[in-house]
């Protein structure tokens, strides 16, 4: 392997933590289908929806949700 290679595989690799808290910052949705037919007749459909993300990161900042104040 040469010098320039471990160098690129250096910086791309990531530890788990540091994935699961860029996952959480920014959030991630995971779809997917699933069909089961046989003789082009499908029998079962189903559909996958996930979204991943921290809770701070889907309610935004606090004074964004607090009511407006008649001073």
């Amino acid at each position: 392997m040469s010098r320039a290679t471990r160098e690129v595989d250096d910086e791309r690799r990531v530890s788990l933590v540091d994935l699961l808290d860029r996952v959480l910052a920014g959030g991630v949705v995971i779809s997917g289908d699933i069909k089961l037919a046989i003789a082009d007749v499908d029998l079962v459909q189903i559909s996958l929806r996930a979204l991943i993300s921290s809770i701070s990161t889907l309610s935004g900042p606090l004074h964004a949700l607090e009511a407006p104040r008649d001073d």
